[in-house]
């Protein structure tokens, strides 16, 4: 229905162009206002949303336009701006969480520290990454030593070395560790 059609029609009846107008777009209209509100509200809430819509076109179409084109924009328009009020109105009514969710909710927050558990994953990664650097047979050493709590026996058994060779690797490897550790910021 073109702005002219539509003129044309409320000139000679406003409840014939209510209801052309109705019968246009009734469809168009709800699936806007579905996909706003089907999260929050009840089937009223949305249908009342619907001829809350049709209600502002209809009082505030300028009906002395000489507008010939399409009015699905303009009733697009005032669609979602109207479905997008009644969903923060019926947000700000109604909590959207039930209040077991949100103490729920309080208690995640209060038990974790997002960035220190960010900064703890970050030095983890630099962690291994510089322990890769050691080389073989150091960084199997220190991984099985520090990280599985293996024995220096079980090392040794493990790369066919003595358990007095795992020792004095492991504690070399720590050294050389440190250093590179402390190059990159991090002391231990």
């Amino acid at each position: 229905m073109t702005g002219k059609e539509y003129c044309a029609l409320y000139k000679k009846s406003c409840d014939k162009a209510y209801d052309a107008l109705f019968e246009n777009y009734c469809s168009y209209v709800y699936t806007i206002v579905y996909n706003k509100l089907r999260s929050i509200a009840s089937r009223e809430d949305i249908e009342e949303c619907v001829s809350d819509i049709f209600a502002n076109i209809f009082f505030g179409y300028d009906t002395a336009s000489d507008y010939n084109g399409d009015m699905k924009a303009y009733i697009g328009t005032v669609a979602k701006r109207r479905a997008i009020n009644a969903f923060n109105s019926l947000t700000a009514k109604s909590s959207y969480f039930s209040d077991a969710a949100e103490e729920e909710l309080e208690t995640i927050g209060a038990q974790t520290d997002i960035e220190a558990d960010s900064d703890a994953a970050e030095t983890r990664s630099i962690l291994l990454s510089k322990i890769t650097e050691l080389g073989e047979p150091d960084s199997t050493i220190i991984l099985q030593k520090y990280y599985y709590d293996r024995s220096s026996s079980e090392i040794a058994e493990q790369l066919s070395m003595k358990a007095s060779t795992v020792r004095m690797r492991a504690a070399r490897a720590l050294e050389k560790l440190k250093i590179t550790l402390a190059s990159a910021g991090i002391t231990l």
